[in-house]
């Protein structure tokens, strides 16, 4: 594990860095492996800062959430194009004038908060393996970590909301800050509370969901890695660059033995809701980075 104290305090569990058919990938728990964080307290700028540092350039998050309409049935993916952000403790910028933050301030647009180019190619690579797939659709963030009232649900629904989860705001914002190209893996587990006569969202519920189609996220990720790592993104990079400092921050390393890589990414068939995968195309940067030879298990 790295060692991130320095800079935007710890990310949320270490960085587990490998291969997955050849590309490097670096693979960390939003809420840690054990689920020990909640919601409001995922350090989403520490996380994001530390993978920006690690030399990733792209970032498909995986994540459970609920249903708010009838056609997006449980077990159903979504490649989310949209949110609404709904939570109210949160960092919202890397850019927040603190003396460990980043000078400046960004004012980002955010009418395309992910990354087209890699949802398209999730939508493909979806279709292609015949998993049932949603092309688009809109996320709202609650703050959680309490599920949502009937009335709230109902509401949401006619705000024109599509899916309800508690994690893509503000990951999804901070992502874009930082130049990362950012695209959501969204994976139906309940009509949330909105429809009458349908059992009502609870954590055994969506976890049950989670267990019996999770394979469908890896298969997807699995396939969309390779293709990703062999496209030319220089000038979906250009789009997303922004105004932001070079860190020349010293990042001290703690020695601490890390965990298999091809272990640890198994464990997403059965806790994908834990896990953000994220992953680095520029093998140059790998190369150069000593702690990812280290650890670089054979491809799966």
């Amino acid at each position: 594990m790295r060692d991130f104290s320095v800079l935007l305090e710890q990310p949320s569990d270490a960085l587990i860095l490998g291969k997955i058919k050849n590309v490097e990938c670096v693979l960390l728990a939003r809420h840690g492996r054990q689920h020990t964080i909640m919601p409001s307290n995922v350090n989403f700028r520490a996380n994001i800062w530390a993978l920006r540092e690690e030399g990733c350039t792209h970032l498909v998050a995986t994540t459970a959430c609920g249903s708010l309409r009838e056609e997006i049935q449980p077990g159903d993916i979504v490649i989310i194009d949209q949110f609404i952000d709904r939570t109210t403790k949160r960092h919202q910028t890397l850019y927040d004038g603190q003396p460990t933050s980043p000078p400046g301030v960004s004012h980002i647009p955010m009418a395309e908060p992910f990354c087209n180019k890699t949802r398209e190619l999730l939508v493909e690579v979806a279709r292609s393996l015949g998993v049932k797939c949603h092309v688009r659709g809109t996320m709202l963030t609650i703050e959680g970590p309490r599920f949502s009232s009937r009335a709230e649900s109902l509401m949401f629904r006619q705000w024109g909301a599509d899916v309800i989860n508690m994690t893509t705001v503000p990951e999804v914002v901070l992502a874009k800050e930082a130049g990362l190209c950012y695209a959501s893996i969204a994976m139906a587990t309940d009509y949330d509370c909105w429809k009458e006569h349908e059992e009502v969202v609870c954590v055994d519920n969506v976890l049950k969901t989670m267990k019996e189609n999770a394979n469908k996220a890896s298969s997807i990720l699995l396939t969309a890695i390779p293709q990703i790592s062999q496209m030319d993104w220089t000038q979906t990079t250009k789009n997303l660059k922004v105004s932001r400092p070079q860190s020349n921050t010293s990042v001290r390393s703690t020695g601490k033995p890390r965990s298999c890589f091809r272990a640890t990414f198994l464990q997403i068939s059965y806790h994908l809701f834990v896990f953000s995968l994220l992953f680095c195309t520029d093998s140059k940067v790998a190369r150069k980075n000593p702690i990812i030879k280290a650890v670089s298990a054979e491809p799966l």
